[in-house]
């Protein structure tokens, strides 16, 4: 049994002792958890929290609010990253696990990696210089690949079942150039992306015209195979068991709950958790159908995944390897555009393969195709018109075009998401529109810097003056990913 089943640790959840389900998700216990839980189910105590208090202890958030006042957003920057450092740890009795390197946390609550926002993190790094801690996360990458065989979500164990948006092989890109004539480098960074890419790949030979979809691979109608998020667990998360119990409980019966609690599981995964990218109802969390829908980001990033590969292995001169991982990047380019585009709208929509038809909902996602040059050039000047005029507001590039209580929706913005546009523009010649779009996102982060004195997670990005709301809990300072994208802006535009 995990600590998360235990009935000590559904009490806890329960009981509303703390306001965020995660503080109790992240606990050290003092002992080890089975000898607590053992001690809890003995003593039966009335007091709960007591109980908590004496046998559990609480890592503090980084402290933020100490930094000193400071007049501009790159000192900041470079001073916030030793607060969101992290030095290797042995492993406690903890959920969270240790890892060999050092690393860098987003901050706020989040007081462990997480895979993506670490690709974004790693912008901003390389641009003041820090290589080393990029290639301490890229070997962390290849510790938890080797370990788990794949990248969880974060590194804690109740993360273990799922992955998030695989970015190793971006990492790799980054230090491509200085690295690609260490053949023991190569040998281990191809080693553990070969195994990420078995698991998103994993079973697909099982698929047929009877089984559709299996784990992360789906059959298409034509017979490719594309990807999906999931997560082999269908309970509550053990970080939001408060609000998914209470969510679940106003479904019928026990499958549709396992169901619900599979698609909250798989949006989590997708890194866009959550958004009405995922839902049947824009306004009905309890709608939400994520392993029914083959994303277009997701797939071009296993297209670049497959890229990356060819390349590994054309440098280490494994011919046939390499042929055989070019091919199936060419096959999946194919099948994006086969699935994905939709041409009387000039933009890349998700794939609904239960209802074997696009999604209606426009986002961000759509552009991925550009920032990794899928799109070809006619496409590509239809897509950037409609981004300069309908996902570009006054703050920066907006979620999605549908307006929602969700956080991966309208009117929010999100790093990750301005640095795709940004670079998608600028990989087709769209230098003036990428300047454009780079500046309204470094406005915006001046501007509420000037205010608040931090950076955040999330903009609200059609009113700047505003601050981001929607989602499971506060809007967090830190933040890695901010960091990072603000960061290769400054380059981009030369300001810094």
């Amino acid at each position: 049994m995990k600590f998360e089943h235990s009935r000590l640790f559904k009490e806890v959840q329960l009981s509303g002792i703390f306001a965020d389900s995660k503080t109790f998700a992240d606990a050290i216990p003092l002992h080890s958890w089975q000898e607590v839980c053992e001690l809890y189910d003995l003593e039966q105590p009335q007091d709960l929290e007591a109980f908590v208090q004496s046998h559990f202890k609480f890592r503090p958030q980084p402290e933020l609010e100490a930094l000193p006042d400071l007049n501009s957003v790159p000192e900041y920057i470079n001073l916030l990253w030793h607060r969101l450092l992290r030095e290797p740890e042995q492993q406690d009795s903890s959920s969270l696990l240790a890892l060999p390197e050092r690393y860098i946390v987003p901050g706020g609550r989040f007081n462990e990696i997480y895979y993506w926002d670490s690709y974004f993190t790693a912008l901003g790094l390389m641009d003041c210089g820090r290589d080393d801690l990029v290639q301490n996360m890229l070997t962390n990458f290849c510790f938890l690949i080797n370990e788990l065989g794949h990248v969880p979500n974060g590194n804690r164990s109740y993360y273990g079942t799922r992955s998030q948006p695989p970015v190793t092989a971006l990492m790799i890109d980054l230090l491509w150039e200085s690295n690609k004539s260490d053949h023991e480098w190569l040998n281990t960074v191809t080693k553990a992306l070969v195994s990420e890419y078995e698991f998103w790949m994993s079973d697909k030979d099982s698929l047929s015209r009877e089984l559709e979809s299996h784990r992360r691979v789906v059959r298409m109608p034509c017979g490719g195979v594309l990807n999906r998020y999931w997560d082999d667990e269908a309970v509550a998360r053990p970080e939001s068991y408060k609000e998914d119990t209470s969510d679940a409980a106003e479904l019928a019966d026990e499958e549709q709950k396992f169901s619900f609690y599979r698609h909250i599981r798989a949006a989590c995964e997708s890194g866009w958790d959550f958004s009405s990218r995922w839902l049947e109802n824009a306004d009905d969390l309890n709608s939400i159908m994520t392993t029914a829908i083959v994303p277009v980001d997701l797939n071009c990033l296993m297209y670049f995944m497959e890229c990356q590969l060819s390349h590994c292995y054309d440098a280490l001169g494994v011919t046939t390897l390499r042929d055989s991982f070019q091919n199936k990047a060419k096959r999946r380019a194919k099948l994006i555009e086969q699935y994905m585009w939709q041409p009387n709208s000039s933009w890349y929509f998700d794939y609904n393969f239960e209802k074997q038809r696009q999604t209606t909902v426009e986002s961000m996602a759509g552009f991925t195709p550009m920032f990794f040059e899928l799109a070809d050039i006619s496409n590509a000047k239809d897509m950037t018109a409609r981004l300069m005029s309908e996902f570009l507001k006054s703050g920066g590039l907006v979620t999605t075009l549908c307006s929602t209580a969700q956080q991966w929706d309208s009117p929010n913005g999100w790093a990750p998401l301005q640095w795709f546009g940004v670079k998608g523009l600028l990989n087709y010649g769209y230098h003036d529109e990428a300047n454009k779009v780079a500046q309204k996102w470094v406005n915006t982060v001046e501007n509420t810097f000037s205010h608040t004195g931090c950076l955040l997670e999330k903009y609200n990005v059609v009113d700047p003056s505003k601050i981001a709301k929607g989602g499971e809990y506060l809007v967090q300072q830190g933040f890695g990913w901010t960091n990072g994208v603000v960061s290769r802006f400054y380059k981009l535009l030369q300001l810094a």
